[in-house]
């Protein structure tokens, strides 16, 4: 595995009193795959995140990542587009090793909001939401559901059993905790080599 890349697997776990269920829940960076049924949990602003799950097995996972910045149009097989390839990667990844078969998997797709304002001028949230399309098309997901764009955050609440994903936007904030975890969370993307050999298995 690249010595530039870091797995993230989300370990904040608690028990979700609306839902009345075991959750789990991503911060930006990070990651969850389980072959159980615990909530995976949330909150986007122009991140974008995947949901994927094997309707068979049942094995489901998301994850929650930005692409570093780039002033070019992102493409491919840019520098930049290498983070959100080793993001899918290695969520793709973990639920092969849970038994989820690559050839099943469905995606629901969210996020990338202009919700950053000082940043608006360099489309985060759209070349975020291009790069994540051209991979789900690319590597053939079976794309069923997705939200994308928009000027709000967005809170995921994704029940591995059943594959539904609620959204809510969040119209309204009553704090600055979403726009500065991702602020801080794209200096240290921004911060990070996107070169070096990636290992996949």
């Amino acid at each position: 595995m690249s010595a530039y890349f870091t797995e993230h697997l989300a370990s904040n776990r608690y028990f979700d009193k609306h839902f009345n269920t075991d959750a789990v829940k991503i911060l930006p960076g990070e990651y969850f795959a389980t072959d159980g049924n615990s909530m995976i949990v949330t909150v986007l602003g122009s991140c974008v995140s995947v949901c994927l799950r094997d309707p068979i097995t049942r094995i489901s996972g998301m994850n929650h990542f930005l692409l570093p910045a780039n002033k070019d149009t992102i493409n491919f097989n840019s520098e930049s587009a290498r983070y959100g390839v080793y993001a899918m990667e290695v969520l793709v990844n973990h639920l092969i090793k849970l038994g989820a078969s690559k050839g099943r998997m469905e995606a629901k797709v969210f996020g990338g909001g202009n919700v950053l304002k000082q940043l608006r001028q360099n489309s985060v949230g759209e070349q975020n939401v291009a790069f994540v399309e051209n991979y789900l098309a690319t590597e053939n997901f079976k794309v069923v559901a997705k939200d994308l764009l928009g000027e709000f955050p967005r809170k995921l609440y994704f029940f591995p059993l059943t594959g539904e994903v609620k959204v809510r936007k969040l119209k309204s904030l009553h704090n600055t905790t979403i726009v500065d975890r991702e602020s801080e969370y794209r200096v240290k993307v921004n911060q990070t080599p996107a070169s070096g050999d990636i290992d996949f298995f």
